[in-house]
């Protein structure tokens, strides 16, 4: 089958849109090339492994847009489009692509579900229609295009109603409105939302239990149902901010059978071909239910039923899309079951979100039809008990403390999990808990017996019933040694003592009802061993980042897939350690085996012991990974890379700072200080502003510039224990730059230098940068000196990031990453040089020449630029600062500065060109209407605002709310005015695709 199929990624991490099309895509394109397809992919993330010449032949990181689309489909001439794996981005562009006669002009087969199918399941009036005629329940409903139509709609039934935009993701500008005051602002909302102009207004079914099929079909009209899932949390809050629990657990077999088949009916008679997630509402007392929703491709669910079950969703979903049958694929985690078999599961799944309001404390908790987790976490076990706590050991966050608790659950935060275990404690009743919640009374059960093991470790001698008791419903040695006022060394001691050990399961597709080839592993104390060591004379274990979250996301899982692959070239056996369902690096395809488990001491200990690791790498999994470095060591278990106490001289600043002394390095001299009162006293020394910045994070978290005492001690106020030592540093401007190198103790390779167009003070993740940048000569030669001096003082191997300010004429180092860092991909790609294959070489075996490596030769400039979810969270002033606040980042190439800024600003208006489209605070040039008044014209659509005021906040947010995009930097703005002198851009792949041959 040689084809040439153009593939629509999903763009930037967002919420809503995350990692998980990532997966869904790379699955998608590999798929493809197994069936002699060239794939030509269209995605403008560069941190995916998607967009890496492995997956694809072709990769142009162009924007998303018709026009864009239009010109690659005109150069490339592609017999086929797949937009079924991209997430709502490359639906809806598909839907425009055949709107605006595209793919009729130029031939273009679209594979999989129709664009008229599409239309059924996206469009509100289209849906709802086609529900009648199946005569399959749908809530009280209309389908609006004005707030007035909204007001009457209201009117009639009552409230609460919910709003849902059409075409969206993640609930985007949608609602649930209690009160007619809320009613304008919200449809208002949603209409600018929606890419045509329509919501649908229904009755509220809140407090239903909400229940999801992911089904598969294909042309011969074979459906399956790869996985139920049931939401821990009832309507009314976002699916993809409910805890959800795989397979369903409290469904009758008679309730169970109903939805599956209503789901096939719908799916069957939408014509799908490929992946379909299907929504229901249903009322376990009257068992009436309400089809919610469908998304006629693969979703963010499809990601979780994947890993979940171990059928690969992505992949069937693009063979069915080629043509296949499900009864001719075979189920590539058995080898030789078919496609067309319904996974079975001998296991308990659950998903826990991971929310940033760690990173915005001034963000409403609420939780509602709109979704605002970042990312997720993933457990497996045979108890739900296990599963629940594994979940929220893999969050990698430190959970608040609980005050108020019943407002946690009243109206759902992100916080009443842990709500629910603090009334519960209290002494609270399930059945008033179940009565405010509506969540169901089994998983409260299960919440209820956690708090009673933790009384019996409170109050009983820890003897072998309850250790193995409290082992098989989760509890880490840690928390078990806590609650039994014992060390863990003593907890461990007694597992030993009484034979309680962790044991291996399969995960398989068919309970255990067929023999597997699967190398895909979950841990348990309940049961028996099921694995046998790998085989191999070198096993190297990678540590995984753990959840999407804002200053840590796919980019690392990009690093650590390349760090898989690298070793596997050299031979060694790989395994993979992580619990998010939405990356590559978690397709038990990847490693020769997974381990979908909490990136913890206890957890990689015992896979070190069992399958007897040479190596662990420590340096690919972002900050969490690294963190553990210490812990692991202390262990005796076998470090790739410098020792941790190299890390800790890095990262401590004032064991870093004495070798920056020695070094004769500028830095932007700064106090440790350990403790709030110690930070309040340093202060007095300084002149205000000061940079405020902890130890051992990522994206900032923490970091502010404070302008005066009030603003440090709220900002000390709200760090963690862990943020300590602080840093207070004087706040220097000028321009930040950064590198990324790799070392191999002596000499380093550097290939070119990323320029930040913000000033220094914005962090680097938020800020838009060039690659290569455009610096002198001299400078470039200062910046790689300072860090050949930092490599050889501390005999560093491995990759490393260092950051820069220029400020005058001087050249200060502000900080180094011992890690991989978030712009590795970026690097990799543009300067076509296989960073990661590097370090990896370095770090195994030693055997790799730096100095004699080519130096890379620029065709083009690359320009980096952050993606804000600020529609998601949009009581949060997205002020650009020292705090990362971005979700993912877009990249686009350009033969000029300008060309490849264009690119970037291509989704908005030329304000030379539509008057009233911008409006600048203080600068009457662009717009001379009033704020207000000008918010509400149909044009507006650009606000510059970046002062620090209260009002300049408020009105930031206000534009935010009505839709606008918001530049917070002068730098940034003038960066888009600057784009607008190039009036025509032409589509520019990323070199060394397989057609010229790969340079490295």
């Amino acid at each position: 089958m040689s084809r040439k199929v153009l593939v629509i990624g999903s763009g930037p991490i967002m919420i809503g849109q995350a990692a998980e099309f990532d997966y869904s895509g790379t699955q998608g394109c590999l798929a493809l090339k197994e069936e002699g397809c060239e794939v030509v992919l269209v995605n403008n993330n560069p941190a995916t492994i998607m967009t890496d010449h492995d997956v694809a032949d072709v990769v142009y990181c162009e924007p998303l847009t018709v026009e864009s689309l239009t010109k690659i489909i005109d150069l490339e001439k592609p017999d086929a489009l797949l937009a079924g794996l991209g997430g709502q981005t490359a639906l809806n562009l598909a839907v425009e692509l055949e709107r605006e006669g595209v793919l009729q002009d130029y031939d273009l087969e679209l594979l999989g579900t129709s664009v008229h199918s599409i239309q059924k399941g996206e469009d509100r009036e289209l849906f709802r229609g086609l529900m009648h005629e199946l005569s399959q329940p749908v809530p009280e409903s209309e389908v609006i295009t004005t707030v007035e139509q909204a007001k009457a709609f209201a009117e009639e039934v009552g409230y609460p109603i919910i709003s849902r935009p059409a075409y969206t993701l993640g609930g985007r500008g949608g609602g649930i409105v209690h009160r007619p005051e809320e009613l304008e602002e919200l449809i208002a909302t949603g209409l600018k939302a929606s890419p045509i102009h329509q919501v649908i207004v229904e009755k509220s079914i809140a407090g239903f239990k909400e229940i999801e099929y992911e089904i598969m079909r294909d042309h011969n009209g074979t459906c399956i149902s790869v996985c139920n899932m049931e939401n821990f949390d009832p309507v009314g809050v976002h699916t993809g901010d409910s805890i959800v629990v795989a397979p369903s657990q409290t469904l009758s077999d008679n309730d169970y059978q109903m939805l599956r088949s209503a789901a096939f009916k719908i799916v069957s008679e939408l014509d799908v071909i490929g992946g379909c997630n299907v929504q229901f509402a249903l009322d376990t007392e009257s068992r009436q239910y309400y089809v919610i929703e469908i998304n006629p491709r693969v979703s963010r669910s499809s990601a979780l039923a994947s890993k979940a079950t171990g059928y690969p969703i992505a992949k069937m979903a693009t063979k069915v899309a080629l043509g296949y049958t499900l009864d001719q694929l075979e189920n590539p985690l058995t080898g030789y079951t078919y496609a067309s078999f319904e996974p079975a599961l001998d296991y308990v799944v659950v998903k826990f979100p991971r929310w940033p309001f760690d990173k915005f404390s001034e963000a409403d908790r609420k939780l509602g039809t709109k979704m605002r987790a970042t990312g997720e976490v993933m457990a497996i076990d045979r108890t739900l008990e296990g599963a629940f706590q594994k979940a929220v050991q893999s969050l990698d966050t430190k959970v608040p403390d609980i005050h108020n608790a019943w407002d946690h659950l009243e109206e759902p935060t992100d916080l009443r999990y842990f709500a629910i275990l603090h009334l519960l404690r209290k002494g609270e009743s399930l059945e008033t808990i179940h009565e405010n919640t509506k969540i169901d009374r089994f998983f409260l059960h299960v919440l209820k017996n956690l708090v009673d093991l933790e009384k019996c470790l409170q109050q009983e001698t820890l003897g072998e019933a309850l250790l193995r008791q409290v082992k098989i419903c989760g509890f880490s040695d840690q928390e078990i040694a806590h609650l039994a006022g014992i060390s863990e060394k003593e907890v461990q001691k007694r597992r030993e003592e009484f034979g309680i050990h962790r044991h291996f399961k399969l995960v398989d597709t068919c309970a255990a009802e067929f023999e597997a080839a699967t190398n895909y592993v979950y841990s348990t104390f309940a049961g028996v061993n099921e694995i046998t060591p790998l085989s191999g004379k070198k096993k190297a274990l990678i540590l995984g980042s753990g959840p999407i979250r804002i200053g840590q996301g796919v980019e690392f899982d990009y690093s650590a897939v390349k760090a898989i692959q690298s070793l596997q070239k050299q031979g060694w056996t790989t395994i993979m350690v992580n619990n998010n369902p939405e990356t590559v690096s978690t397709d038990y395809e990847t490693a020769d085996r997974l381990y979908f488990e909490p990136i913890q001491k206890e957890i990689i200990t015992s896979i070190v012991d069992h399958e007897g690791i040479d190596l662990v790498f420590t340096s690919f999994g972002g900050q969490t990974a690294i963190n553990l470095a210490a812990e692991l060591e202390t262990e005796g278990i076998p470090l790739a890379g410098v020792s941790t106490d190299v890390l800790d001289a890095l990262e401590d600043r004032d064991k870093f700072y004495a070798a920056l002394n020695d070094l004769d390095i500028p830095y932007v001299s700064g106090t440790t200080c350990h403790t709030k009162n110690e930070a309040l006293k340093a202060a007095e020394h300084y002149s205000f502003p000061i940079l405020c910045r902890p130890s051992y994070v990522i994206g900032g978290q923490g970091m502010v510039i404070v302008k005066d005492m009030d603003e440090l001690r709220q900002s000390l106020q709200e760090a963690d224990d862990r943020h300590y030592p602080i840093v207070l540093d004087t706040f220097m401007q000028g321009k930040e730059v950064e590198v990324d190198l790799v070392a191999d103790g002596e000499n380093l390779y550097l290939p070119e230098i990323i320029e930040h167009i913000e000033p220094g003070g914005v962090h680097s993740g938020d800020s838009m940068a060039l690659f290569p940048s455009k610096l002198d000569e001299e400078v470039k030669k200062t910046i790689e000196a300072y860090s050949q001096k930092i490599v050889r003082y501390f005999s560093y191997k491995g990759m490393m990031n260092i950051q820069f300010l220029l400020s005058g004429e001087k050249v200060y180092v502000l900080e180094v990453n011992p890690r991989a860092s978030r712009t590795v991909p970026i690097v990799s790609k543009v300067a076509d040089v296989p960073l990661v294959d590097l370090a990896v070489r370095v770090l195994a075996s030693g055997e790799v020449d730096l100095m004699s490596l080519p130096t890379p030769v620029f065709d083009q400039t690359a320009v980096k630029y952050p993606v804000f979810s600020s529609y998601a969270l949009t009581e949060v002033d997205h002020k650009l600062g020292p705090n990362m606040k971005s979700t993912g980042e877009g990249m686009c190439l350009g033969k000029t500065i300008d060309e490849a800024l264009r690119k970037v600003f291509s989704h908005l208006p030329n304000v030379h060109d539509v008057k009233d489209s911008c409006f600048v605070e203080g600068d009457s040039t662009f717009s001379s209407k009033d704020f207000d008044e000008w918010l509400k014209l149909e044009d507006a659509s650009i606000y510059v605002n970046d002062e620090s005021s209260s009002e300049a906040s408020e009105r930031r947010i206000q534009a935010v709310k009505n839709g606008m995009t918001v530049f917070s930097e002068k730098a940034t703005f003038d960066a888009y005015i600057q784009s607008l002198a190039c009036e025509n851009f032409d589509p520019a792949p990323l070199p060394g695709n397989k057609r010229e041959g790969v340079r490295s």
